[in-house]
């Protein structure tokens, strides 16, 4: 995404929004993310398939709660730790201070959110522990300081079976 590639001709024709990721299923396409985990959630629903959200009402709430925030909060640590850093390895400058503040805010927040001795937010896992696992890999992954609890659950989430895949699918368009 730093080269712009969303942009591209090709991916033009994919995406109505040049928005990544955007998802393909036969002739049907969809971008945001969050329309795209509500509709695979829909889709491909419990018990057949692993439920993306959690069952309860009010954590399900939270866990979108949580999406929305992480998409929509954190522009500094995005721009300053940007996904190059979880798909190639990429090194960046040292954080900013205001990238710094904003990673003082997500550990906060994190900390009240994810509970002690838990590698979930829930309970059981839920697609908002892979989304908040991005968010902190783009840290972990640099190297840059965390608290150990945080990254030990970071790096729990990177472990999942489904995120390894994603991993290795999206190296092989690069």
């Amino acid at each position: 995404m730093s080269q712009n590639q969303q942009y591209a001709a090709a991916y033009r024709e994919l995406s109505l929004t040049c928005r990544v990721p955007t998802l393909q299923i036969d002739a049907f396409l969809l971008s945001e993310s969050s329309a795209i985990t509500e509709y695979l959630e829909e889709r491909f629903p419990a018990p057949e398939f692993e439920r993306l959200y959690p069952r309860d009402r009010e954590k399900r709430a939270r866990a979108r709660e949580i999406q929305a925030w992480l998409r929509s909060d954190f522009l500094w640590i995005r721009q300053e730790r940007p996904t190059e850093v979880l798909f190639a390895g990429e090194r960046f400058a040292p954080l900013t201070a205001s990238a710094q503040q904003a990673v003082d805010k997500l550990v906060m927040a994190v900390d009240r959110l994810l509970p002690d001795g838990q590698q979930n937010l829930f309970g059981e896992w839920s697609i908002a522990d892979t989304d908040l696992a991005v968010m902190l890999n783009r840290l972990v992954l640099h190297g840059d300081p965390l608290p150990a609890r945080l990254r030990d659950y970071a790096e729990f989430q990177w472990q999942r079976a489904s995120v390894q895949l994603w991993l290795a699918e999206s190296g092989k368009n690069r």
